[in-house]
C-alpha cells in the first residue's frame, strides 16, 4: 500500500481526530498533501495544497477577527489587531496542528520526511491553513468557526488574558429581560461514532432560530451555540 492509499484507509481516524465528518473527504484528503510529495511522486490527478491554504489563511483571518471584535467591544484597532497577528502566525498554526495531532497523516516527499518536514512549523503552519480551507468547502464558513471555537477558544483566550466566559448565561441573562423567557436549545444532528459523538446544537430566542454551535458534548455544543447566537444579533 502506498502513501496515498494508506492515507485514505485512516480517513476515518483522521475525522475523530478532527470531530469533524467530511462530506467530501477529498478536501480532507488534499489538504494533507505537501507540495514536496507531487514533485516527488507525481501522482495522476492529485494537487498540492497550497491553494486551500490560501483559502484557508483568509478564512482563519476572518473568523479570528470577528472572535476578537465581539469578545472585546472596548478595544481599539490597534489592539485587535495585534491579538489577530499573534493568533493567525504562523508559529500559532504550527501549533494548532500539533495540538490537532495531524502531523503524522501528512503527504511529504522523501526528502522532506529525511529532514524531520514534519516537525517544521512552516508546513505545519500551511497545513493547518489547508485544513480550514478544506473545512470551509466542505461544510461552510458557521461550521469552520464552531470548529476552531471547540478546539481553540482556550488558546485565543490565554491570548486575551482572561477566564472563559460563560455564553449560556449571559445569553439567558438577556433572553430574559427582552423576552422574559430563557432561550431553548436543540439538538439538530448527532455525527461520528458512538464513543465520539459530535453534537450540533441550534438556540432559539423567542421561537427564532439565534445560533448554532457545535462540541463534543451538548453542553459544550450548548455554549457555542450561545456564543454564537451573542455575535450574530444584539437583543
Amino acid at each position: 500500500m502506498d502513501a496515498l492509499e494508506r492515507l485514505k484507509s485512516r480517513l476515518g481516524q483522521i475525522e475523530e481526530k478532527l470531530g469533524v465528518h467530511f462530506d467530501n473527504q477529498e478536501f480532507l484528503i488534499l489538504s494533507l498533501v505537501h507540495r514536496s510529495f507531487i514533485n516527488e511522486y507525481r501522482k495522476k490527478g492529485l494537487e498540492h495544497n497550497e491553494r486551500l491554504e490560501f483559502l484557508g489563511d483568509s478564512v482563519l483571518g476572518l473568523i479570528v477577527a470577528d472572535y476578537l471584535y465581539h469578545r472585546l467591544p472596548d478595544y481599539p484597532e490597534g489592539q485587535l489587531s495585534q491579538l489577530r497577528s499573534r493568533l493567525v502566525d504562523a508559529n500559532a498554526c504550527a501549533q494548532y496542528l500539533q495540538k490537532l495531532g495531524m502531523a503524522e497523516f501528512l503527504l511529504l516527499g522523501r526528502g522532506e520526511q529525511m529532514t524531520e518536514g514534519r516537525t517544521k512549523p512552516s508546513i505545519l503552519a500551511d497545513a493547518f491553513e489547508a485544513l480550514l480551507g478544506a473545512l470551509y468547502l466542505d461544510r461552510g464558513l458557521a461550521s469552520t468557526r464552531a470548529f476552531l471555537l471547540m478546539h481553540f477558544e482556550s488558546e485565543f483566550e490565554a491570548a486575551i488574558g482572561s477566564p472563559l466566559r460563560n455564553y449560556k448565561a449571559e445569553l439567558q441573562d438577556l433572553s430574559q429581560k427582552q423576552f422574559q423567557k430563557p432561550p431553548d436549545y436543540k439538538v439538530v444532528e448527532e455525527s461520528g461514532p458512538d464513543h465520539a459523538k459530535i453534537f450540533h446544537v441550534m438556540v432559539f430566542i423567542d421561537g427564532q432560530e439565534a445560533g448554532l454551535g457545535v462540541g463534543a458534548s451538548k453542553k459544550e455544543a450548548e455554549q457555542r451555540a450561545a456564543f454564537d447566537a451573542l455575535s450574530r444579533r444584539s437583543l
